[in-house]
């Protein structure tokens, strides 16, 4: 199963606007909308990060870096992401449409943020905060000046918004493969394979824990030596006929 892992950055909405607090923007104030400013990409597993820069970059371009994410988004069986059911997809569909694309093959979302809310309660659900609780380094520290530097095409923000985006991706990746255990919904690693393998990472080293109960039946539970996730045979371990109820 090829996991695509993603994350883009975006501009500002640009508007003309009368103050600063409890401001409601009339579209007529929109001077210039969001678009997408990069993104980083990376076949989870591989080595090889992919970044690829929008029209405000020196040597970028728009068109070429909209192409390229919906190729990869076409590749990819699954897609990785934090808050990108929110964020990161609508934005590409967006810029997909504008481009007159035709969306990209099915593909299944692995939203970890949808994880971090549902499985445990930290301070902060923000990635920064939760991957350096779990001891990683967490994300660069940046203000909104290197935003408007980047917009301004300057050489060294973009060196560091490269960077700034490159880390997003791979503290994603090392959030993942902790969290693996724990992801509800998890698309099924081993559909196309023989055998008894890990539903979520694919792995065959499996050891028998116990049963699960049904309604309808006794199964074989297993936890996966490689990634913690317990998992279910598809048959019954029992042949006890269904019974009506007195």
């Amino acid at each position: 199963m090829k996991i695509l892992a993603l994350d883009i950055e975006t501009t500002p909405n640009l508007a003309h606007v009368w103050g600063l607090w409890q401001q409601n923007v009339a579209i007529s104030q929109i001077d210039t909308p969001t678009e997408m400013l990069c993104f980083v990409a990376k076949w989870v597993g591989e080595p090889k990060i992919e970044f690829h820069p929008g029209q405000f970059h020196p040597e970028g371009d728009s068109m070429e870096m909209i192409y390229a994410a919906h190729s990869l988004l076409d590749a990819a069986d699954a897609v990785l992401h934090y808050n990108g059911k929110r964020f990161d997809i609508p934005h590409l569909n967006r810029e997909f449409l504008l481009a007159g694309l035709q969306p990209p093959s099915p593909y299944r979302q692995i939203d970890l943020l949808e994880t971090v809310k549902r499985q445990f309660r930290f301070p902060s659900n923000k990635l920064d905060y939760v991957t350096r609780a779990l001891g990683y380094p967490g994300k660069i520290k940046v203000d909104f000046e290197l935003w408007k530097d980047c917009m301004a095409g300057k050489p060294d923000a973009w060196k560091k918004m490269e960077k700034y985006n490159r880390r997003d991706v791979t503290e994603m990746e090392k959030l993942y493969e902790t969290l693996k255990p724990w992801i509800i919904g998890h698309p099924n690693a081993g559909i196309d394979e023989d055998g008894l393998v890990c539903p979520t990472c694919g792995s065959v080293e499996l050891q028998r824990r116990g049963f699960a109960a049904t309604a309808t039946g006794k199964f074989q539970q297993y936890q996966c030596k490689s990634c913690g996730r317990y998992s279910r045979s598809k048959k019954r371990c029992d042949s006890a006929e269904l019974q009506p109820v007195a």
